[in-house]
């Protein structure tokens, strides 16, 4: 067992964690980042927003190629899928994009260490083997919790990655199932569930909830349930699944309406369970150096990423907000920043959320509902995908961008995006709400044409009644 002393000691190398430590690294500290994982990367890169995304993508070729393309002129005789080797391009993506952080780590000269940690005491971390064998003992300064989250379940369901799979277990099947029950029509389950719709599979949706993408602004939310119904899938609102039992024919579930009433029961080859996730803080120490959580099992935290600890600090996942990756990288980034003696800032209200299914949709700052809630006057721009000339040069006239702004002073309250690249599109308009722009700031920028950022732009003038092509 050797000894090590640091300025910092990161544990967990997702996004969040190694974006730290790398940020830690170039401001002069001498850090560690260590992950249990055997490869760094996180739940993101290795299990999530990656692999993911090369399904997504993969299989969004296939549905053009079979269904899409002889619109377009061009004609394919039969398209079919291999699946082994959609899912080698997928471990590929995601080899590569590991790779990619152990280089960075060698090249700002951070330690990065494959082994579970436990904090000791606030200046100790032991990293410990897949037995639980201490293998080492790293002196330290500070302390930065950022171990992500887990897949959360339901009670009595178990999870065997084999009929009854999680997120993970969904990216890993070795054949494409006949029929597929999603428990869960948040962001998870309907990405995941559109890679194996559009792959054959027939997809039901089972939601708790009256809508899916809860949290979402509810013309989106609408507006995306009707093109997934267009799609092939098939939707069980305001339902809830009390068991689920696997057998050599396959899953059967319970279901019940959410308000009480009779059940029914429904048959598929595979379940996905996406009911959400939950902070990832067991067996970390946090008991025995008094590092408190909130009823939410959330490490607590303030405003400048502190435990009620000194020297330990916690971010991404593991604490209050929107579990997203970037949400993480930028909390490493501003938290590296402070401990180094920077000032660093993060606009909450500035982040913004993507559903990577087809057409995208993506939002960010407040939602008409929250407005309403709140009392707040505003005004409200919007404009359709079908009136922007290359929308339809590209077949991608399904959606809407709107946009939300304070009725006195103009600046931007949100935005809310249904349509092709709409990921891409909402960072326009988060750079306006960071610099407190106005809906106007962006009207009189100009857009290149033909372009799918002129429905932004458009969608800022419509604001005041002013949209040119519709």
């Amino acid at each position: 067992m050797s000894d090590k002393e640091y300025d910092l000691v990161v544990i967990g190398a997702g996004p969040g964690g190694y974006v730290c430590a790398i940020r830690a690294a170039q401001l002069g500290l001498k850090v560690a980042c260590l992950d249990k994982r055997g490869t760094f990367g996180g739940t993101c890169l290795n299990v999530g927003c990656i692999p993911s995304k090369a399904l997504l993508m993969a299989s969004e070729k296939y549905e053009d190629a079979a269904h899409h393309m002889a619109d377009m002129g061009i004609k394919i005789t039969k398209a079919s899928v291999d699946l082994k080797k959609m899912m080698g391009h997928k471990d590929k993506v995601v080899n590569d994009n590991v790779a990619g952080i152990e280089f960075l780590f060698k090249k700002n000269k951070v330690d990065g260490i494959k082994g579970a940690g436990k904090i000791v005491s606030k200046t100790q971390v032991d990293v410990m083997d897949e037995k639980g064998k201490v293998t080492q003992s790293l002196k330290t300064k500070n302390i930065v919790i950022a171990t992500g989250s887990d897949v959360a379940t339901l009670p009595g369901i178990d999870i065997d990655e084999k009929q009854i799979v999680s997120s993970t277990g969904a990216l890993e099947l070795s054949s494409i199932p006949k029929k597929m029950i999603v428990i869960g029509g948040g962001v998870i389950g309907l990405e995941m569930g559109t890679v194996w719709r559009r792959l054959g599979t027939e997809v039901t949706v089972v939601e708790y909830l009256d809508k899916i993408l809860p949290g979402m602004d509810g013309e989106v939310s609408k507006s995306m349930k009707k093109i997934l119904e267009k799609q092939g899938m098939t939707f069980k609102l305001s339902s809830k699944v009390t068991s689920a039992k696997a057998s050599k024919s396959g899953v059967e579930l319970t279901v019940e309406p959410a308000a009480g009433g009779k059940a029914e029961k429904l048959k598929a080859d595979i379940v996905l369970m996406a009911v959400g996730r939950k902070p990832f803080t067991e067996n970390l120490g946090l008991d025995s150096v008094g590092v408190k959580l909130d009823d939410r099992g959330r490490v607590e935290i303030d405003g400048h990423f502190k435990t009620n600890v000194d020297g330990i600090y916690a971010i991404g996942d593991v604490v209050k907000g929107p579990m997203l990756a970037h949400k993480a990288e930028e909390e490493g980034v501003v938290l590296a920043e402070h401990i180094a003696g920077i000032k660093g800032h993060i606009n909450y209200n500035a982040i913004p959320g993507v559903v990577y299914t087809y057409p995208e949709c993506a939002n960010i700052g407040l939602t008409e509902e929250q407005l309403k809630e709140n009392g707040v006057e505003y005004n409200v721009g919007k404009f359709p995908y079908m009136a922007n000339g290359r929308a339809r040069a590209m077949n991608a006239t399904e959606g809407f961008v709107k946009i939300l702004a304070d009725k006195k002073t103009d600046k931007i309250l949100g935005a809310h995006i249904v349509g092709a690249e709409a990921g891409t599109l909402i960072a326009e308009i988060g750079l306006a709400i960071e610099y407190g722009g106005t809906a106007e700031d962006i009207a009189l920028t100009c857009h290149a044409h033909p372009t799918l950022n002129e429905v932004v732009k458009e969608a800022a003038l419509a604001v005041h009644g002013r949209a040119l092509h519709v």
